[in-house]
């Protein structure tokens, strides 16, 4: 059974041929991302006495985030060892350690501004990681993308420095390619079934699949039982559990229109009634009220500005999502993924 290995992400220079900041890694399920970077960072600070960050999404997740990152690793590689946590004093954030010594941190992304406060006492972190930033909810913290963008930007200054070089290990399973990290990184225009690696300005993404990890999960009798569900795909395939790639395809039957999409070009939306799909094509119609603009430039006294806490920004947003939208061609689906990253958790 082979598991996974990281080496080669690592070792890949971004589309500039400039060393990334940022490292994506997304697999089916349990096939070993966490145990591969929880280990590297674990040597790196045995070794060099480099200290890590790990980033989760809220403030509770941080309650023994020490024992929960070395359970996968410590009886594995790291014997007779010893790691646990401890909140700091103001309960911003966590402190790590490793057999006694202060090895890393633990942050949450809702508590963003408080560690912008405190950034001098975390400046001597060398590596972060986030664990799950696909969460299988698909539910993210409102402004989310500027939450880690913020905590990075605190942790990235060091005494006699203005920034340092702070890598970002990004792993979790394949869930939505329009997650608000792929949205705003481009990366859902590009993503295909077939990626393996992806190289972007300033990151890189691995994209694999485990085959024998695949096979182990659909033998189980517990996922036999309930093959039907969505679930199982998601769990045993690298299949994205909230998305359908049967994208371009126009429905047929009656239809009623729903708005107009305000960009550089226009576009519509309508909705099919007999097969409860949504459709987006180039043809609109110039005297329909309702007008929805999803960038400033684009917004006008007639438009709706579609933001991510709007009415319309949540639905189409979900549609997407749920696969329950077609688009007349490429341009159609390019220019609607385009739009979603202006309308991000």
């Amino acid at each position: 059974m082979s598991f996974y290995d990281g080496t080669k992400l690592l070792s890949l220079r971004d589309i500039n041929r400039k060393r990334p900041e940022i490292y994506i890694s997304t697999t089916n399920r349990n096939a070993g991302k966490t145990t591969f970077f929880n280990r590297m960072l674990m040597n790196k600070y045995v070794k060099r006495k480099e200290k890590f960050c790990l980033v989760y999404r809220y403030n509770y997740e941080l309650d023994d985030c020490g024992s929960k990152f070395f359970k996968s690793i410590g009886k594995l590689f790291f014997n007779n060892h010893e790691v646990h946590s401890k909140m700091h004093s103001d309960k911003t954030y966590a402190e790590i350690y490793f057999d006694g010594n202060l090895c890393g941190y633990g942050v949450s992304l809702n508590k963003s501004n408080e560690i912008k406060k405190c950034s001098h006492l975390l400046s001597d972190t060398r590596y972060m990681l986030f664990d799950e930033f696909q969460p299988e909810n698909n539910r993210y913290l409102k402004g989310e993308v500027k939450a880690l963008m913020s905590i990075h930007t605190s942790l990235a200054r060091e005494e006699g420095k203005q920034v340092k070089y702070l890598p970002l290990y990004m792993i979790s399973n394949t869930v939505s390619i329009a997650n608000p990290y792929f949205l705003a990184m481009g990366i859902t225009n590009l993503l295909r079934s077939n990626t393996k690696y992806l190289r972007g300005d300033g990151f890189v993404l691995e994209q694999s699949y485990y085959e024998d990890v695949a096979n182990m999960q659909l033998e189980s009798g517990f996922n036999r039982a309930l093959s039907s569900d969505s679930y199982v795909a998601y769990a045993s395939q690298n299949v994205y559990l909230n998305d359908n790639t049967t994208f371009i395809d126009k429905p047929s039957g009656a239809s009623r229109y729903i708005c107009t999409i305000v960009s550089d070009k226009n576009y519509s939306i309508r909705y099919y009634v007999d097969i409860g799909l949504y459709f987006m094509d180039k043809t609109y119609d110039r005297d329909n009220k309702t007008q929805i603009s999803f960038e400033t430039k684009n917004h006008n006294s007639n438009t709706i500005l579609a933001t991510a806490s709007s009415n319309y920004g949540r639905m189409l947003k979900e549609l997407f999502e749920k696969g329950m939208i077609r688009f007349a061609n490429y341009e159609c689906k390019n220019t609607f993924i385009t739009l979603l990253k202006y309308n991000v958790a």
